[in-house]
């Protein structure tokens, strides 16, 4: 009979295990597929820049197409609200089908949109239509796709959810491989003609796959124990609002440092000169030494707490970015930008992989999607959209290649107050 009762509690086991490990890979690959297409954009810029946003000045040029890729996080804090309040209402898994579809709209009408030159202005405004699609829709993945990996397993929450920003770093080393292979093996005419449309077109193939596999999902058992709220956002902005900016400040370095990391292929080549295939491949350790590391960092969080190891990450960033940029500037190689971007990656991955977990603490069940969403969305546009353009516009009006180790520095001091006040409202 024990037998009988060990081997039926080996077996849950094993399919609670499997069943985690189905949900971890449907959030990631509808997240990556979501922060794919926002990379690309980010990395392709200067050739969007020249195809929809052409001026005389080349440098206004590419302003112009950063602040379009800025432009949909002002449509996150939208999509957080609505997708948002809806996950909380409805469950988890109906809202990541949706963020799923919502952004293969938009990556579909970039892949097959028309350039400057054959449509005019209504090309440019089809690029712009389409980012604000794609902004609305990762207003409510973040918050969705945290939820439901933290609700996997409430004692290992830091495990699990840590793959949410693990999963992003998947699409660091897809959108760095595929944007290094591209302009490794194009020229610039090929690039410009027909070549910066293969990443997307990849994105709308990948597609349908997340969708697929996100629509045969288990909602999650947390969720299905709880009592939905009725008005998630009403509840939310009453009951937690210092919990609400403590989750906003928690983000600002984190989404910071990840678009800053995004603009440093068009760094590398604008200010220090160096190949594009070559700056692609340091971004591709990034992502690599943070993918390898985030989940080691969320389950050590799940022991020791949430905000110790991104605390000590955050006090060397303040203490580093400064330094680092000025050796970057001061020896401008590829191997020395493969250091100090691995450098980096590994300083967000100790402030990072605990962060899901971080945030899905600061709010109950019944809230915690529109808490989430809400909170990240709202750093993200104020703090995050911008940062390829801030850091741009830095160093144009400096005239100092050091310029964007000012607003990370910015960043993680923002982020270290929240940290602290966290820890005042008795979250460890």
């Amino acid at each position: 009979m024990q037998d009988i009762t060990v081997t039926a509690t080996v077996a849950r086991t094993q399919t609670a295990t499997k069943t985690n490990w189905r949900a971890i890979i449907a959030a990631s690959i509808g997240n990556a597929l979501e922060w794919f297409d926002f990379a690309i954009y980010g990395f392709f810029a200067a050739t969007i820049a020249k195809l929809f946003f052409p001026s005389s000045n080349e440098a206004t040029s590419l302003l112009i197409a950063l602040a379009t890729f800025g432009a949909p996080f002002f449509m996150r804090p939208l999509g957080a609200i609505v997708i948002g309040s809806f996950a909380d209402r409805y469950g988890r898994k109906s809202a990541l089908v949706l963020t799923m579809a919502a952004m293969m709209i938009g990556t579909g009408i970039i892949a097959f949109a028309p350039t400057y030159q054959t449509l005019g202005i209504f090309a440019a405004c089809l690029v712009v239509v389409a980012r604000l699609i794609q902004g609305f829709s990762a207003g409510g993945e973040f918050g969705s796709a945290t939820t439901f990996l933290a609700e996997q397993n409430p004692a290992r929450r830091g495990f699990y959810s840590s793959w949410q920003f693990a999963s992003q770093a998947v699409t660091t080393i897809m959108a760095t491989g595929v944007g290094a292979a591209i302009t490794g093996f194009l020229d610039q005419s090929q690039l410009e003609s027909w070549g910066w449309r293969i990443p997307f077109f990849i994105g709308l193939l990948i597609g349908p796959v997340g969708f697929y596999i996100r629509r045969h999902l288990d909602e999650t058992e947390e969720f299905k124990s709880s009592t939905p709220s009725h008005a998630p956002l009403r509840e939310t902005i009453d009951r937690s609002k210092m919990r609400l900016l403590i989750a906003l400040g928690s983000v600002t370095l984190c989404t910071v440092a990840t678009y800053t990391i995004l603009f440093m292929p068009i760094y590398a080549t604008r200010q220090l000169g160096l190949p594009a295939a070559g700056s692609f491949i340091a971004t591709l350790i990034t992502g690599v030494v943070q993918l390898v590391l985030m989940p080691m960092v969320g389950a050590w969080s799940d022991r020791i707490g949430r905000t110790p190891v991104s605390i000590a990450s955050a006090i060397i960033v303040v203490l580093t970015a400064y330094p680092a940029f000025v050796w970057l500037a001061s020896h401008p190689t590829l191997m020395t930008l493969i250091i100090v971007q691995g450098f980096m990656g590994v300083l967000m991955a100790g402030y990072m992989g605990a962060l899901p977990a971080f945030m899905s603490d600061l709010f109950p069940t019944s809230l915690r999607t529109t808490g989430i969403s809400i909170s990240y969305a709202l750093g993200v546009a104020i703090f995050g959209g911008f940062a390829p353009f801030i850091n741009a516009w830095l160093i144009q009006t400096t005239g100092n290649n050091v310029a964007p180790s000012f607003y990370l520095t910015f960043a993680a001091l923002v982020s270290l107050v929240a940290m602290f006040a966290a820890r005042r409202v008795g979250l460890r």
